[in-house]
């Protein structure tokens, strides 16, 4: 029996994303409460996080053949509500080694959605012949901002992160039934391999240049998410709302720039819109470093956040156009690297803020910026046939 709304498939593809990251991104605003809580220094916060990122990594390694068994339609419908129903678990963790096993069930849903809505979206892609791709990814920053600012109204009414994150399993059930009650999965691509590729796909010199073109997008993007709102808190003393809607703010502003990038890149050409953002992402780095007051905190969040929007989307489209392996195995090579560096480093920029202060969660990112000023050449199509 079929229920919810109907729509084309791409407005499908967007509100997937939507949903999803509405879900996951209702904990961060709530990191202060959570670290308040247990007790904890930065350090074992970040450590605690790890949870998360290693349950990903897990799924996102040994999920595909599953997700083919359970079915796209069902695996999706089950994992959305299961992520709302496990991050609602997490919240209650007493101790970090607690959160830590909690939140591997969370890494592990993330997983298995990360790999439905991309598939998705390339799938619906090839099928309606238009890129839509940033544009989904865009929709994914709108679904974190908006759970970044309501998580910070929450917040300052002073209501707990359980019940908080209990408010939000009826809303993301009800959420997905309605949006994705109708979804049906796309065909697969026509002449594509359906065989299964290697579980690690091996970098080359060439994607290890593009890690590097990404790395600082990536580790800075990860730092605003998990230790913004701590930030806020511990130089400022700001108020619940304004600390969570530091979190909202680079969300909010990393999706506008989503959505006015592919334009960028028609315009002009890969390197120098990667150049320019890494640079809008360098002066947000030291506004947020060197910041004396709230507002230039804020300003340097919303610049992180459009410096970081589309650095990983050109890596991608520069190892997919690489000619010395397939496309795919290139992708992957990227992809599993970059998620790597985004899921593990910021969690670990706990301990750096730990011992050298919370400025420098962020402060420590400038100099992966520089290297990625350097790197961004290679994704000249000049640089296709070097490092082969």
């Amino acid at each position: 029996m079929k229920f919810g709304i109907d729509m084309p498939p791409q407005l499908r593809v967007y509100a997937a994303f939507f949903v999803y990251s509405f879900c996951m991104g209702s904990i961060f605003p709530r990191l202060p409460d959570i670290q308040r809580a247990m007790g904890v220094a930065e350090g074992a916060l970040g450590l605690a996080l790890i949870g998360a990122a290693v349950g990903t990594l897990i799924s996102l390694t040994f999920a595909g053949g599953l997700i083919e068994k359970i079915g796209h339609r069902r695996a999706l419908l089950t994992a959305l509500p299961l992520l709302a129903v496990f991050y609602a678990l997490a919240v209650w963790a007493p101790s970090p080694l607690t959160l830590f096993l909690l939140l591997l069930p969370v890494g592990l849903t993330i997983g298995v959605i990360e790999v439905i809505v991309n598939l998705e979206a390339d799938r619906v892609e090839h099928a309606i012949g238009r890129r839509i791709m940033n544009r989904a990814h865009g929709f994914w920053s709108i679904g974190f901002f908006s759970a970044g600012l309501i998580g910070s109204l929450i917040a300052q009414t002073g209501l707990s992160p359980q019940l908080h994150l209990l408010i939000m399993v009826p809303v993301i059930f009800i959420g997905t039934a309605v949006i994705m009650g109708r979804f049906e999965p796309a065909e697969h691509r026509t002449g594509g391999s359906t065989d299964e590729g290697p579980r690690f796909a091996r970098p080359t010199l060439a994607i290890l240049v593009l890690v590097c073109v990404t790395m600082a997008a990536v580790m800075m993007e990860g730092a605003g998410i998990d230790w913004s709102a701590i930030y806020m808190r511990d130089v400022f003393q700001s108020e619940p709302f304004l600390a969570g809607f530091a979190v909202a703010l680079g969300a909010g502003a990393q999706a506008l720039m989503r959505f006015l990038a592919d334009g960028f890149v028609e315009r002009s050409n890969p390197v120098s819109v990667a150049r320019i953002l890494l640079g809008v992402l360098g002066v947000g780095a030291l506004m947020v470093f060197f910041a004396n007051a709230p507002w230039m905190a804020l300003v340097g969040f919303a610049l992180m956040g459009c410096g970081t929007s589309a650095i990983f989307p050109l890596a991608m489209s520069a190892a997919a156009q690489r000619t010395d392996r397939p496309a795919a195995v290139n992708v992957a090579a990227l992809a599993q690297i970059s998620f790597v560096g985004f899921l593990l480093g910021p969690p670990l920029l706990g301990f750096v803020a730990e011992h050298f202060g919370i400025r420098w969660a962020f402060g420590i990112g400038l100099p992966l910026v520089v290297v990625s000023l350097f790197a961004a050449g290679a994704l000249s199509p000049k640089f296709k046939a070097k490092l082969a």
